[in-house]
């Protein structure tokens, strides 16, 4: 399997908002929206999925409880655990951005700390703006993994 070939979270999870306990955490499952991505984040299989684009109103808002949850999964569980990252984003504002900054250095200190951690950034192959964006992000990243993943669909 290729580094961009990362298992999809949200595989079978079903449509609607929902919060269910799969071990010690919930599966948070959150539908697209016209301002927000799709959202799947199952803790317990070590899988976190953003899809679509991203411009909330609140970014705080929307992405404060998944920064959340995320903190707390990877203060709570055993470092021996990977999380793998699938993030598909078509587009993003400034405040969107910086929820994945915010993201990403949270993912950056786990690795540090011996997590395995891989993130895919996918993109459409001729979409340059959102290349540049993944390479941008990737130069903050010493220890996680960080893929970035063109695709011609």
């Amino acid at each position: 399997m290729s580094e961009c070939e990362v298992t999809a979270p949200g595989q079978g999870y079903p449509a609607a908002v929902s919060m269910r306990k799969d071990l010690s955490m919930p599966v948070i499952s959150q539908q697209a929206t016209e301002r927000s991505p799709e959202v799947e984040f199952d803790p317990s299989g070590g899988r976190l999925s953003l899809r679509g684009e991203s411009y909330p109103e609140d970014a705080a808002g929307f992405f404060g409880p998944l920064l959340g949850a995320l903190r707390e999964h990877l203060d709570g569980t055993d470092p021996e655990n990977r999380i793998e990252v699938d993030i598909e984003l078509s587009y993003f504002n400034s405040s969107s951005a910086k929820a994945l900054m915010n993201m990403f250095q949270l993912l950056e200190e786990a690795a540090a700390a011996g997590r395995s951690v891989h993130i895919a950034w996918r993109y459409h192959a001729d979409d340059d703006t959102m290349a540049e964006f993944g390479e941008d992000f990737s130069e903050d990243f010493e220890h996680a993994a960080f893929t970035l993943c063109p695709s011609e669909d």
